[in-house]
């Protein structure tokens, strides 16, 4: 999709510097994956801790044990 944006000179030239791309469209475009798959992240870490079929730690322990 072509779209026409207003980058900050400096934040532009850093985001460059930052993923080491060779092209303003390439630092954006990382740029833009990395912000989703960070957000992806973030939406899996609100489930850790929720799944109640999941061992403990100390069951796991046991479990180690006993093989």
């Amino acid at each position: 999709m072509k779209t026409t944006i207003d980058i900050p000179t400096e934040e532009l030239e850093e985001l460059i510097r930052q993923t080491k791309a060779k092209t303003k469209k390439e630092a954006v475009v990382k740029a833009v994956m990395d912000f989703n798959r960070r957000r992806r992240l973030a939406q899996v870490a609100k489930l850790l801790g929720t799944f109640k079929d999941f061992m403990t730690p100390e069951e796991l322990q046991q479990t180690r044990k006993e093989k």
